[in-house]
């Protein structure tokens, strides 16, 4: 029996093409998502571990120049640590933001991994974190080092003056040396700055004082030891560990967030091959129906049920190694690929082999393999129940009237089942409700997949008419030929309604959440600029005192972050500038006035004034950031708007009361609006720093609507292979169709039916069981886009359900020209097949 499936393998190699191609896309998605994976986890877990190789003890205080109760470690405790037998050397350190300017003034990098650090050289002059390939390390107020990817982004040389830009004012400084580095900010695609050490801690914390120690251990000192030495001299909120164990706790934090892109890789791999089951079992089922005389011929010459089974699933598993094989070596070279693609966006992932897992391999075969036999499993099964007197016909047993019952009934069940889960899904917010939709949508997919047989005859007969009227005898009978056996084109037409199903939900969902976003920053803003820092860090005070100067600028506000605590509880706030943050910001009032503002009083949403009982006139009793305490009126209430936080503080209110100001943003209006002059205007009062983003009210649209189109257009991108298989399984259900009715195309070739027409009846047929899968998607994928929304709604207050039709008639217009496409070779083939040859053929 083995011989036999291995024969009937090579003998129908371009018939089990489509199907190869099909697992080969599967496996190469799995198999590539799994090396890729490993090979970065291992890579960034060697990089860790490096950093970490002369490390016996790590000291981290999470110090913040702004944060006051937190201390780091002065001077004198280092010197203390120093001092440790057992201590080779202990290096202080301390760290935040720094941009480089390019030659044109542009940041270096992506602006959150864009740091700046100290130069800390030890005994020997040197710092060994850094490796210097020209030049020397800072060693004045006025030098800087730059790491080799940066100076050569920026073509600068040692000698040259260099505009760094940090929290505060851009300043220059000269290049005095360029090194090489594992730091991990770097290989994400920033940029690293070294300052002398004076420099950074008055930059980044205060003199004399730093975040971080690194101790390292004299030869045959113990770390532990030198842990339980060094934890004793520490401040409070100080955290010491082993470097070894730092290292473990970073490889850890490495697997977790990489688990994450592996989750979401292998679910979209699943999906293509679930998409595929559909095209390996018509495949197999076509094969079957082909062969029913050489099955039940060999059932009379004395084969058993069992063994014609067998010689199926052999079949299957062969194609399964085959594309296996061929679709292991593909996901190598796309692993290869993505690790060289993600250069291309920035991201640097440190040198190190390619890991090609045990897991990974058996992971790819075992996928390859069980889907294809699983696939193949029904088919077989009807291959065993041939009885041996089919020999003696041509024609396959059809399906009984209990079974298609039976089948109708099951997917009607869990149809139904699915909607209600589905429906219930809805009505709950939040992840428990996503949850629920995931089991209905499963369920309704699998029952919506059983019942497409008898979907396809009512719908596909509304649009007969149209075909026979638009083309004629071709057109009816592509509509014939489409329904004559229902199964093949529901299997069929499946494949795409689950493509399309996922692909409309996506858009449904993308494009609602785009424009409650969008009407969200259109209708909560009137300022004309927004003004950040590029590292998503706090701007400095200075920055908002040059903007006040600025040319053309008519009302300006921080969105300064501050807190109140009222009984107990505490209330994040916005400090503002009065009188202006109303012409930034729409802010309807439903009690009092915001002009209450200018008076010391605080203005508060309507829902928290509602949760918390406030009214407009209360005097709230409040502890201030600082500890002190106070009293605070309520001028004012007004409708929430989500750019600003739930209560309203004058500015000078709490600098009184607060640490150092932590400005997330500065909003502004100007006389004309956003215009070029007036963005240069603050451009040049900012001191063109590339560490500073300005941005228009289209650029804050596009930020905030931004997320969502790369998501989606992600989405997009990795659904394709699913789209894909599903066009390779219209190709190959058409060419078999066609292998399978030749004598039928050869009779009608002889009674004159013309090659054009042929192909044009062939063609039809592809487009209309195209577009049924397509509709039936559409349908489908709108239901489950509503569904989700609805567990959103109550956390996005802009949120309305849109229906893009739009981006649907695309989809529908391409199911079209994926029929098209796909059955060129096929009706190619039927064209060119010889009438008389045809006739004879059995």
């Amino acid at each position: 029996m083995f011989r036999t499936a291995l024969r009937n393998v090579l003998a129908h190699k371009a018939r089990l093409l489509m199907t190869i191609l099909a697992v080969m896309l599967g496996v190469a998605f799995v198999s590539g998502t799994l090396v890729f994976t490993d090979t970065l986890g291992n890579a960034l877990r060697n990089q860790s571990a490096k950093s970490y190789d002369d490390v016996a003890v790590a000291v981290t205080t999470y110090a913040d120049q702004r944060d006051e109760k937190t201390s780091g470690i002065t001077a004198a405790t280092l010197k203390k640590i120093q001092g440790l037998d057992g201590v080779d050397t202990a290096t202080g350190r301390v760290s935040g933001f720094a941009g480089v300017a390019d030659p044109d003034g542009k940041l270096i990098g992506n602006g959150w991994s864009n740091t700046g650090g100290n130069y800390f050289p030890g005994k020997n002059g040197k710092d060994s974190a850094y490796t210097f390939v020209d030049g020397t390390g800072p060693a004045a107020a006025d030098r800087i080092a730059l790491d080799k990817e940066t100076a050569k982004r920026g073509e600068y040389k040692v000698g040259d003056r260099v505009r760094v830009s940090t929290n505060g004012p851009v300043k220059e400084y000269t290049l005095s040396g360029v090194f090489t580095t594992e730091d991990g900010a770097v290989n994400a695609g920033g940029s690293l700055v070294l300052f002398d050490t004076g420099v950074a801690q008055k930059l980044y914390l205060k003199p004399g004082v730093f975040q971080d120690v690194n101790v390292s251990a004299a030869s045959g000192a113990s770390a532990e030891k030198l842990l339980a030495e060094v934890k004793p001299l520490l401040p409070k909120g100080a955290d010491a560990k082993t470097g070894q164990a730092l290292a473990d706790d970073q490889a850890k934090q490495i697997e977790n967030g990489l688990s994450g892109l592996s989750t979401m890789l292998l679910a979209f791999a699943g999906i293509a091959l679930f998409v595929g089951v559909f095209l390996i079992a018509n495949t197999f089922t076509m094969l079957v129906a082909q062969r029913t005389k050489e099955l039940a011929l060999m059932r009379a010459v004395g084969a058993s049920r069992r063994q014609v089974k067998r010689s199926v699933l052999i079949e299957a598993a062969v194609v399964g190694v085959i594309a296996s094989v061929i679709g292991f070596a593909i996901g190598l070279g796309l692993a290869i690929g993505l690790r060289s693609a993600m250069g291309l966006f920035g991201g640097k992932i440190p040198a190190g082999p390619l890991i090609v897992s045990p897991t990974a391999v058996i992971a790819a075969f075992a996928v390859g393999v069980l889907i294809t036999v699983l696939a193949a499993w029904l088919p077989a099964r009807r291959a065993a129940k041939i009885p041996p007197v089919a020999a003696m016909s041509s024609v396959h047993a059809t399906a009984t009237v209990k079974s298609l019952v039976v089948r109708n009934s099951i997917g009607a069940v869990l149809t139904l089942l699915g909607g209600a889960a589905i429906v219930a899904g809805a009505s709950k917010s939040g992840s428990t409700g996503r949850t629920v939709i995931a089991a209905g949508a499963f369920l309704t997919l699998i029952g919506v997949i059983v019942l497409i047989p008898l979907l396809s005859r009512p719908v596909i007969a509304l649009v007969r008419p149209l075909l026979k009227r638009l083309f004629g005898v071709s057109g009816k009978l592509a509509a014939q030929n489409a329904v004559r056996n229902p199964r093949r084109t529901g299997a069929t037409a499946s494949a795409l309604a689950i493509g399309l199903t996922l692909v409309t939900g996506i858009s449904v969902l993308g494009v609602t959440l785009g424009q409650a976003v969008d009407r969200m920053t259109t209708d909560n803003i009137k300022a004309d600029y927004m003004v950040t820092m590029a590292s998503g860090g706090p701007l400095d005070e200075s920055a908002l005192t040059a903007l006040q100067k600025a040319d053309g600028v008519s009302a300006i506000s921080p969105q300064q972050a501050t807190s109140l605590e009222v009984k107990g509880e505490y209330h994040a706030a916005s400090a503002v500038t009065p009188g202006d943050v109303q012409q930034l910001f729409t802010l309807p009032t439903v009690s009092g006035s915001l002009d209450a503002l200018e008076k010391g009083e605080i203005a508060v949403d309507e829902k928290t004034a509602k949760s918390n009982g406030w009214k407009t006139g209360d005097t709230l009793p409040v502890k201030f950031e600082n500890d002190k305490k106070g009293e605070l009126k309520v001028g004012a209430v007004y409708q929430g708007n989500e750019m600003l936080s739930p209560v309203l503080v004058p500015k000078d209110v709490a600098d009184a009361h607060g640490g150092m100001s932590y400005i997330r943003e500065i909003w502004l209006k100007t006389d004309g609006g956003a215009t070029d002059a007036n963005e240069q205007a603050l451009v040049k009062a900012l001191g063109d720093n590339p560490g500073m983003s300005i941005m228009d009210r289209q650029d804050i649209r596009d930020m905030f609507g931004g997320s969502v189109n790369l998501a989606m257009n992600i989405m997009y991108g990795l659904l394709a292979m699913a789209l894909i298989i599903a066009v390779l399984g219209v190709v190959n259900t058409l060419a078999m169709s066609v292998f399978e009715r030749q004598q039928e195309i050869g009779m009608l070739r002889a009674i004159g039916l013309d090659r054009r027409r042929v192909k044009r009846m062939i063609r039809l047929e592809a487009v209309v069981i195209s577009l049924f899968g397509a509709v039936v998607g559409v349908v489908l994928g709108m239901f489950l886009g509503w569904a989700i929304g609805q567990t959103l709604s109550s956390d996005i207050p802009q949120y309305a359900l849109v229906i893009p039709w739009d981006r649907i008639a695309v989809f529908l217009v391409l199911a079209g020209i994926v029929g098209v496409l796909a059955s060129l070779w096929p009706a190619r083939s039927a064209a060119k097949l010889n009438m008389l040859t045809a006739i004879k053929t059995e």
